[in-house]
C-alpha cells in the first residue's frame, strides 16, 4: 500500500509531521499557534456561512440561467459576468465601504415611518459589523462561480429524461427534485468541494478589513514581535492543514462517486 501512495502525498505528510513537531516542541512556535488559534474559528465561521449562503444564491441564479423566461436568463447572465469580472479583493472593499453604507441608508428609508414614530432606532453603519460585510462580499462573489457549477450540472442531464418525466405528469418542481437534481449532483459535488477549498484560502482576504482571522492575527503578531519567519510559517501550516485535508476529502468523494456509478 505504501508503494502505491503518491510521492506528493508522502511529501505533504512529512511537512505536516515537521510542522506539528515544531509547534509542540518549540516554545516560540507553540506561543504563535496559541495566539492564532482564535483566528481559526473566525476563518471557519466566515467560510461556512458565506459558502452556505453562496450555494443557495448560486442555485437560484443557475435556475434563472436555465429558465425558459428570457428576462430571467439575461438578468442572471449579466449578474454572473459582472461579478466574475471583478477581483475578490476589490469587491470586498466595494461592499465594505460602498455597499454596506448604501444598504444601511436603504434600510433606514424603508423603515422611515417607524423611526419617525419612535418605534425604531435608525441603523448606523457602525452597527454593520465588518465580519458580516466580508461574509456578504464572499457570498456575492462565490455565488457567481457556484451558479456556473450548478448550471453545468443541470444542463448535463439529458433533455430526453426531462421530457419523459414531464410526459409522466410530473410538475416542474417534481421533475427538478426527482429527476434533474439527483443526477446533476454527481457532476456538481466535486467542483463544489473545490470551490469550498478555494473559499477557505480566499477568506484570508478579509484580513484587509481588519477581521480577526488567521491572517490578520498573524500580521499583528509579526509586526509587534518581528518574528515574521516563525509567524508566517505557522500561518501557512494552518492553512495547508485545512486546505489539504479538504482537498483529500474531495478526492475521496470523487473516487467514491465514480466507484458507485460503476456498480
Amino acid at each position: 500500500m505504501l508503494a502505491r501512495m503518491p510521492w506528493w502525498l508522502l511529501a505533504v505528510g512529512l511537512l505536516f509531521v515537521l510542522g506539528f513537531w515544531a509547534i509542540t516542541a518549540d516554545e516560540t512556535y507553540a506561543d504563535i499557534f496559541q495566539k492564532l488559534s482564535g483566528g481559526v474559528l473566525t476563518t471557519l465561521w466566515v467560510t461556512l456561512v458565506a459558502f452556505g449562503l453562496a450555494t443557495i444564491l448560486g442555485l437560484l441564479i443557475a435556475l434563472a440561467r436555465t429558465s425558459n423566461i428570457r428576462v430571467l436568463r439575461e438578468i442572471a447572465t449579466f449578474y454572473v459576468e459582472i461579478i466574475r469580472g471583478i477581483p475578490i479583493l476589490v469587491f470586498l472593499f466595494y461592499i465594505a465601504f460602498v455597499g454596506a453604507p448604501a444598504l444601511v441608508a436603504a434600510f433606514n428609508w424603508v423603515v422611515g415611518p417607524l423611526i419617525q414614530l419612535g418605534w425604531m432606532e435608525p441603523a448606523t453603519i457602525r452597527g454593520f459589523d465588518f465580519v458580516w460585510r466580508a461574509i456578504l462580499a464572499l457570498t456575492i462573489c462565490y455565488s457567481a462561480f457556484i451558479a456556473e457549477i450548478f448550471r453545468a450540472g443541470i444542463q448535463a442531464v439529458g433533455r430526453g429524461q426531462v421530457e419523459a418525466a414531464r410526459s409522466l405528469g410530473l410538475s416542474r418542481f417534481q421533475c427538478f427534485r426527482l429527476v434533474i437534481m439527483p443526477q446533476a449532483l454527481r457532476t456538481i459535488l466535486p467542483p463544489l468541494g473545490n470551490d469550498f477549498v478555494s473559499m477557505v484560502k480566499d477568506s484570508a482576504l478579509v484580513s484587509a478589513l481588519g477581521v480577526q482571522d488567521i491572517t490578520q492575527l498573524g500580521k499583528l503578531h509579526a509586526s509587534s514581535s518581528f518574528q515574521f519567519f516563525e509567524t508566517y510559517n505557522v500561518v501557512a501550516f494552518v492553512y495547508l492543514t485545512m486546505t489539504i485535508s479538504l482537498s483529500l476529502l474531495v478526492r475521496w468523494l470523487e473516487m467514491f462517486m465514480a466507484r458507485r456509478d460503476r456498480f
